[in-house]
C-alpha cells in the first residue's frame, strides 16, 4: 500500500471508526471489523468518482467528487503567448519536493521545496512539443492571489492549496480545463 493510500486510510479510519469505537466503549465491547468494509469501499470510490475542473475564465480550480465540490482555489495560468492547454486530461504523475533546475546564474542550480518556483508539490497532466504541463505551487503567491496569466502554461496554486488538492487525488484523476 503506498503512502497516499495509507494517509487516506488513516483519515478514513479516524472518522469511520470513531462512531463504532464510541458505541463499543459505551456498550463495553469494541468491534473494529465493522468499519473495515466501508473503509475499503471508500478507498476504491474516489479514483473514478473524482475530477478536477479548471475554469480558465474564472482562474479557479475545484475538485468534484460526484456532485460535491471540494475547494474552489484561485490559480495563475499561462500567459497568452504560452497558454494553459484546454481539454480533457488526467493526472500523469505526482511529485513531492520536485526539483526545479535553473541556469540563471550561468551555472546549473537545483531548487526544491516551498520556496522553489514550483513549490513542494507538482502534478503533471500533459506533455507536448512545448514540454510538460503541471499543476504546482509557487514561490510567488501574489500572481495566484491576483489570478494572473503569467506562466509558461502551467497552473500555479498557493502552496497550501496545492497540498490539499495533491492529497485528495490519485494519479489518473480526470482534469477538465475549460474557458
Amino acid at each position: 500500500m503506498n503512502t497516499l493510500r495509507l494517509v487516506g486510510l488513516a483519515r478514513l479510519m479516524k472518522w469511520s471508526l470513531m462512531p463504532a469505537l464510541s458505541a463499543g466503549l459505551l456498550a463495553g465491547s469494541v468491534a473494529p471489523c465493522l468499519a473495515a468494509e466501508p473503509v475499503e469501499l471508500a478507498l476504491r470510490q474516489p479514483a473514478h468518482a473524482s475530477r478536477i475542473v479548471l475554469d480558465l475564465s474564472k482562474r479557479q480550480i475545484t475538485l468534484m467528487r460526484g456532485e460535491h465540490q471540494l475547494g474552489a482555489w484561485p490559480v495563475a495560468i499561462g500567459d497568452p503567448k504560452t497558454p494553459t492547454p484546454k481539454g480533457e486530461f488526467a493526472i500523469l504523475n505526482k511529485k513531492v519536493n520536485p526539483i526545479y533546475v535553473t541556469h540563471k546564474s550561468g551555472q546549473r542550480r537545483e531548487l526544491r521545496g516551498p520556496s522553489s518556483p514550483i513549490g513542494d508539490r507538482y502534478m503533471a497532466f500533459h506533455r507536448n512539443g512545448r514540454g510538460e504541463f503541471g499543476i504546482h505551487g509557487t514561490a510567488w503567491p501574489h500572481w495566484v492571489q491576483i489570478r494572473a496569466a503569467v506562466s509558461l502554461g502551467c497552473v500555479r496554486m498557493l502552496n497550501s492549496h496545492i497540498r490539499q488538492l495533491f492529497d485528495a487525488v490519485d494519479v489518473g484523476t480526470r482534469l477538465e480545463i475549460r474557458s
